[in-house]
């Protein structure tokens, strides 16, 4: 059959992105669903900075890639063999695929998922076929979802079913912003309720941690930004303090706020240097947590004697630490309850033919979450 698609042929583009239109919407073929696949017509897509870091050449990948992976949609075909999924299911799209056997899969962790990174990697979905083609040639799919997208074709592992009263345009940011962000807090920095949380990088994967951390009960909760209207909409949600990183006291005002510093720093902004503000931050015996994706190039440089003598702990977070088929209900769950409100992220509801004006907005950090709606 045939879909539209956001095909990006060339990285490094330069901005404006509105003039240079790095994305191309274009008609491809889409095969049909093989063994273990399923085709899902997409209702939702967000725009998320991993897609951004892919456009501008922070996270190389194979071209040319059909982008996005951040979505939600309906199920419309099944492939051979398929059980755990009928057509008209809705469905989260997960960026990383499980394939349920490997070691990291086997022992609880999904988002490591060693046939999946290598899939990604590659471009192709987890059982290693491209099913896009465009002008004969074939696509590359961006982490097994190419979410940007009217149709596409996926691995089951690569889908979590939803119950169908929750909007699909809403549940797209249970797939990456939810998942990454909130597992972040929850998961991977196990913050308990009374304790103190800094969250450093306020665009949608951060104010969703932000927002896990309101869900768990924290006490204080610190957003770090250095754009002031993101600052702003965190005090909205229910932060209780906000901080320009770049202050020259920025870290004194943080140690003076919480006594020492916070119980757990999240650093959800893809950036070295505030990776080190979130350490510098942490008090001794605390947990400092990165999700983010920096260039792969970038750095880290702290005293490592700290991690000794203040038994301080410092560690990753990919997909937040998340096991989808458990979490993305739970999620869903709490955001129908009122407990996770993550429409409230949502700036721009747009078309795919206005992606480019959405990423030059995400660029320029005018944007926190914009969806694509088809």
């Amino acid at each position: 059959m045939k879909a539209r698609i956001a095909l990006l042929r060339s990285m490094g583009a330069a901005r404006p992105y509105q003039d240079t239109k790095p994305l191309e919407i274009v008609e491809v073929d889409l095969d049909e669903p093989g063994a273990g696949e399923v085709r899902v017509k997409m209702v939702a897509a967000g725009l998320c900075h991993s897609d951004l870091s892919v456009i501008n050449g922070d996270r190389p990948r194979d071209m040319p890639v059909a982008l996005g992976h951040e979505a939600s949609g309906i199920i419309e075909a099944i492939g051979p063999g398929v059980s755990r999924f009928v057509p008209g299911d809705h469905v989260v799209l997960v960026f990383v695929p499980s394939c349920g056997h490997c070691v990291p899969c086997a022992s609880g962790r999904p988002a490591l998922c060693e046939p999946g990174a290598a899939a990604a990697a590659k471009g192709t979905l987890i059982g290693g076929e491209r099913r896009l083609r465009y002008k004969g040639q074939p696509v590359n799919h961006h982490i097994g979802v190419s979410a940007f997208s009217t149709h596409a074709v996926v691995s089951v592992n690569s889908c979590v079913k939803i119950d169908k009263s929750i909007p699909l345009d809403k549940a797209a940011l249970l797939g990456c912003a939810v998942l990454t962000g909130v597992g972040a807090v929850l998961n991977s920095g196990e913050l308990k309720m009374g304790e103190s949380c800094a969250v450093i990088g306020l665009g949608g994967v951060g104010l969703a941690g932000l927002l896990g951390a309101i869900a768990a009960g924290a006490q204080t909760i610190i957003a770090v930004d250095t754009a002031e209207n993101k600052r702003a909409m965190a005090l909205e949600l229910g932060a209780t303090h906000v901080i320009d990183p770049m202050a020259d006291d920025a870290v004194a005002q943080v140690k003076t706020l919480t006594g020492g510093g916070v119980d757990l720093a999240v650093e959800l902004a893809g950036a070295a240097p505030a990776l080190k503000f979130a350490y510098d931050i942490t008090r001794r015996g605390g947990t400092t947590v990165t999700g983010g994706l920096p260039n792969p190039k970038a750095e880290l440089h702290i005293p490592a004697v700290s991690l000794t003598v203040g038994e301080q702990t410092l560690k990753g977070s990919y997909v937040g630490s998340c096991v989808p088929v458990r979490d993305i209900p739970h999620f869903a769950a709490m955001m129908q309850s009122g407990r996770l409100p993550i429409e409230k992220l949502v700036t721009h509801t747009i078309s795919l033919d206005e992606i480019n004006e959405g990423f030059e907005r995400l660029a320029t950090g005018e944007a926190i979450r914009q969806i694509v709606r088809f």
